[in-house]
């Protein structure tokens, strides 16, 4: 006759290291886990999204920043240094995302009107009739997404994530 052995949850094997390497705290592994999952959970489910009307994540977040900046600056463009920044990404990183935008027929790029070694980069018509489409379901999905939090738990979490992020040179460092 076989004994059934409960399974080991993820924290009782947390403790049991805890125990071999006292410095370990387990509840911070425990939720800093559980931060990396629901990021991976959430940055898989926005890709998935994206992908659906042919885009990424950084794409979209291009396109949503140049939406925000032609309705508040009166149809001005941003430089791909402006965009990178503005996305935190590289501007390598931009470089490719407007390539890719640009033949799918969502930008067009323009010479600047200060500077002829630069140039900005615009809306297409195509673009915006998708961005009228997809940001409404999107924002409303997010907010969905959000439901189950009231605004004050909303400004405690953004308040921790804050909190968070300002430790994470600390956790960079050698």
């Amino acid at each position: 006759m076989s004994v059934s052995v409960p399974p080991i949850t993820r924290y009782e094997r947390l403790q049991r290291l805890a125990r071999r390497f006292p410095q370990l705290d387990a509840s911070a592994i425990e939720t800093c886990i559980a931060l990396l999952r629901l990021s991976n959970e959430l940055s898989g489910a926005y890709e998935t999204r994206m992908a659906r009307h042919g885009l990424s994540t950084g794409r979209f977040t291009v396109l949503v920043r140049l939406l925000s900046t032609q309705e508040s600056e009166g149809g001005r463009g941003l430089t791909p240094a402006e965009l990178a920044e503005n996305s935190c990404v590289s501007r390598a990183t931009m470089t490719g995302l407007l390539d890719t935008l640009e033949k799918d027929g969502l930008i067009s790029r323009q010479d600047h009107p200060e500077d002829r070694r630069m140039y900005t980069v615009h809306l297409t018509p195509k673009a915006q009739a998708l961005l009228e489409e997809l940001v409404p379901q999107h924002f409303s999905r997010v907010a969905t997404l959000m439901s189950d939090l009231d605004d004050t738990e909303r400004a405690t979490l953004r308040e921790l994530l804050t909190k968070v992020s300002g430790r994470l040179p600390s956790f960079l460092e050698p």
